[in-house]
């Protein structure tokens, strides 16, 4: 069984990474959201679904998903769409650029996969203790 202290420790680890990797992708997030509300809809259409739908499902992804996240609700749920929106970004969107991003250099996968990777993490570990989720679900783990 896992002592107190762990659990405790975990769900404050997990507080930080929701709070630090939710915070950057919500203003990541946030130039869309501008965009949407300015009614300005140039945007790639990496999947053929239209240049405005491409926007908002990838504002919706990057701030509203991020939000939840950060607050801890339906964290596993909310998390995909930032997963699906940061693959979508990295292996097509980028697909022809490097994996690392040089020093003055093109764009690159990176930053794409810096925010994929954690999203990720989350939908496997939940939001822990600290969360809205642990206050609807009362659970021991969430």
């Amino acid at each position: 069984m896992e002592s107190k202290w762990r659990q405790l420790t975990t769900s404050i680890g997990l507080l930080i990474l929701r709070l630090g990797v939710g915070g950057f992708m919500a203003n990541h997030g946030w130039g869309k959201l501008q965009m949407v509300l300015d009614g300005n809809y140039e945007f790639p259409d990496p999947l053929g679904l239209g240049q405005g739908l491409s926007l908002v499902m990838a504002m919706l992804a990057e701030f509203v998903c991020s939000l939840a996240v950060m607050v801890g609700f339906l964290t596993r749920l909310t998390a995909l769409p930032v997963v699906f929106t940061m693959g979508v970004a990295a292996f097509v969107i980028h697909a022809a650029d490097p994996l690392t991003m040089p020093p003055t250099g093109p764009p690159s996968k990176e930053s794409a996969l810096l925010f994929l990777i954690p999203f990720l993490a989350l939908v496997f570990t939940g939001a822990g203790k600290i969360s809205v989720d642990a206050l609807i679900w009362k659970s021991k783990t969430t």
